[in-house]
């Protein structure tokens, strides 16, 4: 029988970190895309689209997101990191601006991924390159930064999200006008961040301190909760591209609404990936929905489907408004 052995956590006050400037990386703010305008064309594109199967689906729910916002309901837009590395910000805030998206919701890299964008323009290392050495995740400027805006978020009783925005704003990043953080914070939007503690590059840094994530992102938790409540009677909430941690939350989120007291129901899903999940089906699309609303599912690639989407919904709203 082996010896039990009494493991202590590793301190990480004498880990290595180096410069943001210092590591490559694969993607550049340079090539991110532009928000569409009125005049693009793609009223006409959705009129030839067939009205059967995934088209069908797709004008409906460009229909329910449009109503959604004449009735000034809830659209949330929960976002996996690829859909910032996809070079996609611009089009989200975009639709921010326009006070068509209500409420933002990350996973850990999303929100990793955009401060990064905010700093330097530039974000997602070689983990192959980095990993052999020990370097992976170990650039000083994200972990400093993202550290002290969650435990100063942590001190003022602030969600994560929340804190990491202000920081960005406060630090007056090059790029934050390319940064969903900063544009939420800008805009008074809601925007929460859901961590799974190890998961991510800042929790290597030495200024990681677990009680301050844990707080910040069980705050924004409750927040989400709150704007989940609100969704029923002609809300949407729209999943791009998060497989596990947002689906779940969502689901525990909605538990708690509806547990509450609040009617969360008619209101309309949908997942938008690259393939197709168990967790974002299940849990987003058709569970929530099975006492009222709708789901739909959508397979392809961010950087078509969401420029797509975006400019279907600003023609079909100012369509609404001529």
């Amino acid at each position: 029988m082996k010896e039990n052995r009494n493991w202590k956590p590793v301190n990480l006050d004498d880990v290595k970190t180096y410069p943001i400037r210092d590591r490559i990386n694969k993607v550049s703010v340079r090539d991110f895309a532009a928000p569409l305008s009125s005049h693009t064309g793609i009223r006409e594109h959705l009129s030839c689209l067939p009205k059967i199967l995934k088209a069908a689906d797709f004008l409906e729910l460009v229909d329910q997101i449009a109503a959604a916002y004449r009735r000034q309901k809830p659209i949330i837009v929960m976002a996996g990191g690829h859909v910032v590395k996809c070079g996609l910000s611009r089009i989200l805030i975009n639709l921010m601006e326009r006070g068509i998206i209500t409420a933002l919701v990350f996973n850990g890299a999303t929100s990793i991924h955009d401060f990064e964008i905010a700093l330097i323009g530039e974000t997602s290392e070689d983990v192959g390159r980095y990993l052999q050495s020990g370097e992976f995740g170990m650039v000083e400027e994200t972990g400093r930064f993202m550290n002290e805006a969650i435990c100063d978020a942590a001190a003022k009783g602030s969600g994560m999200g929340e804190g990491l925005g202000r920081k960005l704003i406060e630090l007056d990043a090059q790029f934050q006008d390319t940064s969903l953080l900063a544009a939420a914070c800008r805009l008074g939007i809601p925007v929460t961040v859901h961590v799974a503690i190890g998961s991510d590059i800042i929790h290597q840094h030495p200024l990681a301190n677990g009680a301050a994530i844990g707080e910040t992102s069980f705050t924004d938790f409750r927040i989400l909760t709150a704007v989940v409540a609100e969704l029923g009677d002609g809300g949407v909430i729209l999943n791009l591209g998060s497989a596990v941690i947002l689906p779940e939350v969502f689901l525990k989120a909605l538990t708690i609404a509806r547990n509450l007291g609040h009617q969360v129901t008619h209101f309309t899903t949908a997942d938008f990936d690259m393939i197709q999940q168990y967790r974002p089906l299940e849990n987003v699309v058709k569970r929530p929905t099975v006492i009222g609303g709708k789901g739909f599912t959508f397979t392809g690639h961010h950087e078509i489907m969401i420029p797509l989407l975006a400019g279907a919904i600003v023609e079909r709203i100012e369509e609404g408004t001529e």
